[in-house]
């Protein structure tokens, strides 16, 4: 094992750890290493992803209709980790080289062990998702995610559910950029990448999580 923040051999050789910087301690742990992989590495990856991944337009329910997500995603995991949020089910698919090697590299440098990832391509500034938490019951009680950015840089927010005495955390994710959520997070805040009307390009984002069978 090599140490975390560490980058290893699987893609491109190891560089200099990368300290990660602390955004909440309060009702929560969030984690950012701002280059957990190199530009380079983060552009192959980028470049990989968009072409090997089975992107899809997903519907979901919202205040009694079903309407399409602003963005396209794909649910891949092992077999039977289905996930379900906003009245509808996600069955995974396989695990793809791209991916697998990816998680790899989390348990290798970071100690965390993932069995599914939820990815999602944002296309342009209109795409987005709305505040939420990663609180869905198959992910257990306090549930670790990992979080990663690729292609364009975009706003990433957070806000506390009840205190208004904790600033909300904005901040921009770059390529490369490794956001982990722990503890009780996703008791007490939400997040969200909110729409812009600058001209960005796409980026990807993966953000991997255990699934437990309910």
């Amino acid at each position: 094992m090599v140490e975390p923040g560490t980058q290893s051999s699987l893609f491109g050789g190891e560089s200099a750890p990368d300290q990660p910087e602390q955004l909440i301690r309060e009702d929560g742990d969030v984690r950012l290493y701002r280059h957990w992989w190199s530009e380079e590495v983060a552009t192959e990856l980028f470049a990989r992803l968009k072409e090997e991944l089975a992107w899809q337009q997903s519907h979901i329910r919202m205040h009694g209709k079903v309407v399409a997500v602003p963005r396209l995603d794909i649910w891949y995991g092992d077999p039977g980790r289905r996930y379900r949020y906003s009245g509808v089910q996600f069955d995974p698919e396989p695990w793809t080289p791209t991916l697998k090697a990816i998680n790899g590299e989390l348990k290798a440098r970071e100690g965390l062990t993932f069995n599914s990832v939820l990815a999602n391509l944002y296309r342009n500034g209109q795409d987005s998702v709305a505040w939420h938490s990663d609180d869905e019951p198959e992910l257990g009680r306090n549930p670790v995610i990992a979080s990663l950015s690729l292609g364009a840089e975009r706003r990433f927010s957070l806000r506390h559910k009840t205190r208004r005495d904790l600033s909300p955390v904005r901040l921009d994710l770059p390529a490369g950029s490794l956001l982990i959520m722990a503890g009780t997070t996703q008791h007490h805040w939400q997040h969200q990448l909110g729409k812009t009307a600058r001209a960005v390009g796409p980026r990807i984002n993966l953000t991997f999580r255990t699934v437990f069978e309910r």
